[in-house]
């Protein structure tokens, strides 16, 4: 194992008002190696979901800087930006974002678009990721025909199907029953076991903590805990 992604001295505030900012995050400083599992947990409102969206290169941070396998990705212009994240990156949001108008398949395989990928190849490639999450039976749908479960999923298609070395995951299993997030939970653990890919997952899941080879705890934008197992109180 590796260091894949360093954080150092991330600090965020957002504006309230016109004049006054709140801060978010407190000088976050932190190493995620690769071929690990680690889980961020810790209440809402903590500034789990903001810390991943910096590390990941959606939002930028008010100070420090963030290191994605060698390159520091706030000091690329936008378009860099975007095209590292493309490249590199896959970000399964709890919102899902999937897009209306495209299949399952289709939604699975926007990453391979993208990236200039044909759409036959790139939807076939949709079909064999959907079948390794249980729903190829459902690539031809639209994602108001899916439930909430089965749209996780395409998100979660989505996010690994251009084989990215840093996946980032807010919630993967919080509209999933026990089984479906079990199994989601065990593909996501079998792509971080990769030598030169990190996995990062905000979850409060904890009929999943147990495949976590590291938890880190955070509270009021600050690392509280940092270790295998769970903190006190959990």
């Amino acid at each position: 194992m590796s260091v894949g992604i360093t954080v150092d001295n991330i600090v965020k505030e957002f504006p309230i008002g016109s004049s006054d900012t709140i801060r978010v995050l407190h000088g976050i400083d932190l190493e995620i190696k690769t071929g690990e599992l680690t889980y961020l947990i810790g209440e809402s409102g903590s500034g789990k979901t903001t810390l991943i969206s910096i590390v990941a290169g959606i939002l930028y941070p008010t100070e420090g800087t963030v290191n994605v396998f060698g390159t520091d990705i706030y000091d690329l212009t936008d378009t860099e930006l975007v095209n590292f994240r493309l490249a590199n990156i896959g970000f399964i949001f709890q919102q899902y974002n999937l897009l209306p108008t495209l299949t399952a398949a289709e939604n699975a395989a926007v990453p391979l678009f993208a990236n200039g990928t044909p759409r036959d190849e790139g939807v076939d490639r949709g079909y064999e990721i959907l079948d390794a999450l249980n729903i190829r039976d459902q690539a031809e749908k639209l994602p108001r025909q899916l439930s909430g479960g089965q749209q996780q999923r395409v998100a979660i298609a989505r996010a690994l199907i251009h084989e990215p070395r840093l996946v980032v995951c807010d919630e993967p299993t919080a509209a999933l029953d026990a089984g479906s997030g079990r199994r989601v939970m065990d593909l996501l653990r079998e792509v971080a076991l990769a030598p030169d890919r990190a996995v990062i997952i905000v979850t409060h899941d904890n009929r999943v903590f147990d495949l976590a080879d590291r938890i880190i705890e955070i509270e009021d934008g600050r690392i509280t805990h940092d270790g295998k197992e769970l903190p006190d109180g959990h």
